[in-house]
């Protein structure tokens, strides 16, 4: 018999079915208790409710468990590529050869940006947000492809596989513009024999006189960082894009949407926090050690890029990515880089106090990865951006299961009105 639960409001019992997720999360229906009772729940930031039925990404945040597709992180990590992982994510099992081929095909055709979009791009003042360039392009390119952003989800579904791989291969191009217009030098072209990650770090680096060429750790790390953030469940921006999307949206339309709320500081920027932290320890002459003990008395600032909202024990993330951080550096030559050796003491620090130990303020993902950015070269505010290159397989997939839902309706949370009642206009106003 299928597991319900009562609900008693004034003299009414509500039977409420009991869903159960194939991980074993439960669930209560409560899809017909306005109707039946005149009630509706109320769930401020949404933190107990469920919005929607998913089959993309698997978090357990008490067991430090992440997976997509089933695939746990740490093999995908060791095994695939952030371009396999990004088809995984869109499609729900991994490429055979074949379909590899295409996929990396649609990637290398759509590379390279139309000269409009270049020019548009290059209208936007040097000092302007990066965020704010990238969302107004990726909207752009609904304009660009109007049979890929007809608005009718029917449609556009039928040319999914397209505009997903516009989506990914030109949002690497479209943020390698907005760093070459802020430095004031010339766009670069995509070179169709690189990789995803050696082609972007081509579109960032590479001069007229003199191309870059990145070491492997380097071009392995910023692939770890990509596929490590390619999904990550129902989080603010994932959420913010199938809203956008339940009202018939385009993909581009959505996934623009979805930057914008990744922009916000509570959710995209959290690396470039822990940048600023060690910074700001830096310039007070400290080596981490008085910071330490400042947070531990509750009268210091706050100790960023540790712990995690979600995970409740380490960041299964933080663990891969750590490694390949060290290697990238060693391949650089980096040894004596003082934000690096205040990080490594708060590290050491948090990893054998019993005060970050038994508060599970493990170091996170964003740790590690705004110092990867900046020994890469990637200055501070693209670090968002970054996030955004990775996370976008993630809001594509998130995209396509609301298009593709049979019974979508249109996003609508309720509220409970706390205004004022019914009132008159003055008569003699």
């Amino acid at each position: 018999m299928p597991k319900t639960a009562l609900l008693k409001l004034d003299d009414k019992e509500l039977t409420l079915p009991v869903m159960i997720g194939s991980e074993g999360e439960h669930a209560v229906d409560i899809g017909k208790l306005r109707a039946e009772t005149g009630y509706i729940t109320y769930d401020d930031g949404f933190g107990n409710t469920g919005s929607c039925t998913s089959a993309i990404t698997f978090i357990d945040g008490e067991q430090g468990i992440l997976r997509y597709r089933g695939y746990p992180i740490e093999q995908l990590a060791e095994k695939s590529d952030f371009v396999e992982t990004a088809y995984l994510v869109m499609n729900g099992e991994l490429p055979d050869k074949a379909q590899r081929a295409k996929f990396s095909g649609l990637l290398g055709e759509n590379a390279p940006l139309r000269e409009g979009m270049r020019r548009f791009i290059q209208t936007f003042p040097r000092d302007s947000h990066p965020m704010a360039m990238l969302s107004a392009s990726l909207n752009a390119l609904g304009a660009y492809y109007p049979h890929l952003a007809s608005n009718n989800h029917q449609r556009d579904l039928e040319h999914f596989d397209e505009a997903a791989a516009i989506a990914i291969s030109k949002v690497r191009t479209i943020t390698a513009d907005i760093f070459r217009v802020s430095q004031g030098k010339p766009f670069n072209h995509p070179k169709p024999d690189l990789l995803y990650c050696e082609n972007f770090l081509h579109l960032m680096f590479s001069d007229p006189y003199k191309d870059y060429s990145p070491t492997p750790e380097v071009a392995q790390a910023l692939n770890l960082f990509l596929l490590l953030h390619a999904d990550h469940e129902q989080n603010c921006s994932t959420s913010t894009v199938k809203m956008v999307a339940s009202a018939g949206a385009n993909l581009f339309a959505s996934v623009s949407a979805g930057v914008n709320a990744l922009w916000g500081p509570l959710h995209g920027g959290a690396n470039m926090a822990v940048l600023e932290m060690l910074k700001n320890i830096h310039a007070d002459g400290d080596d981490g050690t008085r910071f330490i003990a400042a947070a531990k008395s509750g009268k210091g600032d706050r100790l960023m890029g540790f712990g995690h909202r979600v995970y409740k024990n380490y960041d299964p993330r933080a663990k891969i990515i750590k490694a390949s951080f060290h290697k990238a550096l060693a391949s650089l030559g980096i040894k004596d880089d003082p934000l690096l050796n205040i990080a490594m003491n708060l590290e050491k620090v948090a990893l054998s106090d019993d005060y970050f130990i038994q508060r599970k303020l493990y170091p996170n993902v964003d740790f590690y990865s705004g110092l990867i950015m900046r020994a890469i070269g990637i200055p501070e505010n693209l670090f968002t951006v970054m996030f955004a290159i990775g996370r976008m397989p993630g809001w594509i997939a998130q995209w396509r299961e609301v298009a593709q839902n049979p019974k979508l309706k249109i996003y609508r949370p309720r509220q409970v009105y706390t205004g004022k009642t019914k009132r008159d206009y003055p008569a003699n106003r």
